[in-house]
């Protein structure tokens, strides 16, 4: 049976797998971030903060953990230690997505309705570095593997690439027809998967916005989608209570798994490839599928 957490009270919105895969960290509407162990689901470490907890990511080396929150807060501590360094103030509600440079010296956030911008910024200062402002209620930001662009994804139906620290933009990707809620780069680094209301995830080339593949396997609105790192495909899943895996190449599904009875609201792949964590309602399973 695959290992299940229901540690959280509440819906549960955001889970992020750790670099070296021992470690899962998943928040939510219970105000609380947990970091668990995938092996047995026990629970190591609870952060507890006074507003929802909408988004959480690990920096590269597996050190820290940065977490964003309803009241506009980024709160960031040591995963071994849990000793809390200072909160970033500067968006003004609902950081809904956050994505660490892959040097671990910058994070790059998005923040929804009240709020539509996406900043960079140094991670242990706080130093704010941009902001950028042209797209409406930010909710996914992917910053690229060699560090020179950050993608963000917003309600406007919009993807857009732009450099970290002068705002310069490279690309605006205008494939979808309603509003976006999920995107995540390739492993490689060449390409995007997007999505969102339209119940499509579309691949697209990071360099020209030509469209690759467009997965239609879903029914309803999509909220999560992850590239697996190790094998050349992609999970999403949404509103549909559905997570599918499908090629990344062909666009043709690999497997589906049905057995939840709420929406999914978070995916992220295990470091090996082998393991999908699902959030849905107040619970994340983890399907072992390779």
């Amino acid at each position: 049976m695959p290992v299940a957490y229901t540690g959280h009270q509440d819906r549960v919105f955001a889970v992020a797998w750790s670099p070296t895969g021992h470690a899962i960290a998943s928040c939510g509407r219970d105000r609380t971030a947990h970091i668990w162990d995938p092996l047995t689901g026990t629970c190591r470490y609870i952060f507890r903060h006074s507003s929802y907890l909408l988004s959480i990511a690990w920096s590269p080396d597996g050190k820290y953990i940065a977490a964003g929150s309803a009241d506009g807060s980024i709160h960031i501590w040591h995963a071994d230690n849990s000793r809390i360094y200072p909160q970033y103030h500067f968006h003004r509600r609902l950081v809904r997505s956050l994505a660490w440079s892959p040097d671990g010296r910058y994070i790059a956030s998005g923040g929804d309705f009240g709020d539509s911008t996406a900043q960079t910024w140094e991670a242990m200062s706080g130093k704010h570095m941009y902001t950028h402002r042209e797209q409406y209620r930010i909710f996914a930001v992917a910053w690229s593997l060699d560090g020179s662009s950050v993608a963000s994804a917003s309600f406007d139906g919009l993807v857009q690439l732009w450099q970290p620290f002068d705002g310069q933009l490279l690309l605006t990707y205008r494939g979808h027809s309603g509003p976006l809620y999920a995107a995540t780069w390739s492993p490689d680094g060449k390409a995007i998967a997007s999505a969102g209301q339209d119940t499509e995830v579309q691949v697209w080339s990071a360099q020209d916005g030509e469209t690759i593949c467009i997965y239609r396997g879903h029914t309803r609105p999509l909220k999560a989608v992850s590239w697996s790192r190790r094998q050349n495909c992609i999970a999403s899943g949404g509103d549909d209570a559905r997570v599918h895996i499908w090629s990344a190449e062909s666009g043709e599904t690999i497997t589906t798994c049905h057995d939840y009875t709420s929406w999914i609201r978070a995916l992220d792949w295990s470091p090996d490839g082998r393991q999908l964590a699902v959030a849905s309602h107040n619970s994340i399973c983890l399907e072992q599928l390779f």
